[in-house]
């Protein structure tokens, strides 16, 4: 019986020094940086990284975010993986000199925790797809406090010139939103109405003086010294963070991530389409070639996913997709340039278009623009001087190449006269007698024989 107990007691003391051991050891913090304009690429780098700290047990996900802003679609889909995320999340704007402009402040609105690095700012949130900041209609003021501050920031505060209905539609959508996301964490919601309305900024200190931000870290570690106990509310429910001496690991871009980055950006998609059209042009008139129509097919998808990724006008794909057509029917039918001019002044309108929004760095550069035109054109030039050499080649094959050919007669016997032309045996007729040997040259064809004359009497 004495021996069992022991047992008994050493299995219980292994188990309770193990998860005491356990409980001590320190946690993970994961970093995932955000830096530069947030797309496709970098909502989808956001998501799997809050689904790998989940998998993980991670301690807390830091957003160390440096961005200009981003796309709407992908702000929100960043925006939905933090509300839904089970471990707790902190957007840090972080290092100094750093920023959270425009969608990176929607983000810090709606992490758990929203802290920056001295000398950082965030704001100016006004949605600018809409027509640029010039088109921003003017609010009126909360409150007698942020009138008091608008004396201080007159140029932070101008009012719009717009007026019109999607203007103020958006605008108001946008700042409901982030007011929302400031009453789900007790944060400063007329401010953050101002800085969709008004397009107004902050630095790191008036940022917290005016509960905009939880607090001020120099750097990871101390952000992680200062959360260490915080009760932080998550999908999975409330959790007291043990932060302090927890391990620090960064989030590297993988393959996809950076492929997609690659892709996304708007002048490599209207590159790939433009490729992926020009590889099946020469496909189409080139059988048999294979490598142009697989290049071009892989290119052509590709530029579509990204596109349908992106705030793709599609009537402006329309007209970069009918100006690369007219400048390719330019080379086959006599138009005298119009179709190809016409194609060029449809590709350069539609490529303007594509893009529906001013975030920058998601634009379409003129020099871009201009040079796919100028390729276009060489590319028809290039059609049509093919076209032109292979209209004045001699014919090689048929009917129309035997006629002005010359032979020989090999035979003559018994009325019927047979000639050598092109190495081939043909049953010819003549209205001059023939002898063997003699050389001839045919005039017409009819069915297998030939209408031939001796080049003697061609006159």
């Amino acid at each position: 019986m004495r021996p069992l107990i022991r047992t008994i007691a050493f299995a219980s003391l292994a188990c309770w020094l193990g998860a005491a051991s356990a409980a001590e050891a320190p946690g993970v913090i994961s970093v995932v940086p955000v830096t530069g304009p947030i797309g496709p690429a970098t909502a989808d780098f956001v998501q799997r990284a809050l689904d790998r700290a989940e998998s993980d047990h991670v301690e807390l996900v830091i957003l160390q975010m440096d961005t200009p802003g981003g796309l709407d679609t992908s702000m929100r889909g960043i925006i939905k993986g933090i509300l839904a995320a089970r471990v707790p999340v902190a957007t840090y704007v972080a290092p100094s000199g750093a920023r959270a402009a425009s969608a990176g402040t929607y983000i810090l609105y709606a992490s758990p925790i929203a802290a920056m690095a001295p000398g950082t700012n965030l704001g100016a949130a006004t949605p600018v797809d809409i027509g640029g900041p010039d088109a921003l209609p003017s609010a009126p003021t909360p409150s007698g406090k942020d009138k008091d501050a608008d004396k201080g920031d007159k140029s932070s505060a101008k009012p719009g010139k717009s007026d019109d209905a999607m203007s103020r539609k958006q605008v108001h959508d946008a700042a409901a939103y982030i007011r929302g996301l400031a009453q789900l964490h007790g944060r400063n919601a007329e401010w953050a109405e101002r800085a969709v309305r008004e397009a107004v900024s902050l630095p790191a200190q008036d940022a917290l003086a005016q509960h905009v931000i939880d607090l001020i870290a120099t750097d990871v570690p101390d952000l992680a010294q200062k959360l260490d106990g915080r009760k932080v509310k998550t999908a999975a429910g409330e959790r007291v963070l043990a932060t302090a001496g927890a391990t620090i690991t960064v989030a590297a871009p993988d393959w996809r991530t950076r492929f997609l980055a690659i892709i996304t950006h708007p002048s490599i998609a209207l590159i790939l389409l433009t490729v992926g059209f020009y590889g099946l042009v020469f496909e189409v008139m080139n059988p048999g070639m294979v490598l142009p129509g697989v290049v071009g097919a892989i290119a052509m998808l590709i530029g579509m996913y990204a596109l349908q990724l992106l705030p793709t006008n599609y009537a402006g794909l329309a007209l970069v997709l009918l100006g690369l057509s007219f400048i390719v029917a330019e080379a086959f039918v006599p138009a005298y340039g119009s179709l190809g001019i016409g194609g060029v002044i449809a590709f350069v309108v539609g490529a303007l278009m594509l893009i529906e929004t001013d975030v920058p760095g998601f634009g379409v550069p003129w020099s871009l623009i201009a040079a796919l035109a100028v390729t276009s054109l060489v590319f028809l030039f290039g059609i049509a001087t093919a076209a032109m050499k292979a209209r004045r080649r001699p014919v090689v094959t048929g009917r129309e190449q035997m006629i002005g050919s010359h032979g020989v007669v090999v035979d003559n016997a018994d009325g019927e006269d047979w000639v050598r032309v092109h190495s081939e045996l043909w049953r010819a007729r003549s209205t001059h007698p023939l002898a063997s040997g003699q050389t001839v040259r045919v005039t017409a064809k009819e069915g297998l024989v030939l209408t031939v004359v001796p080049t003697h009497k061609d006159a």
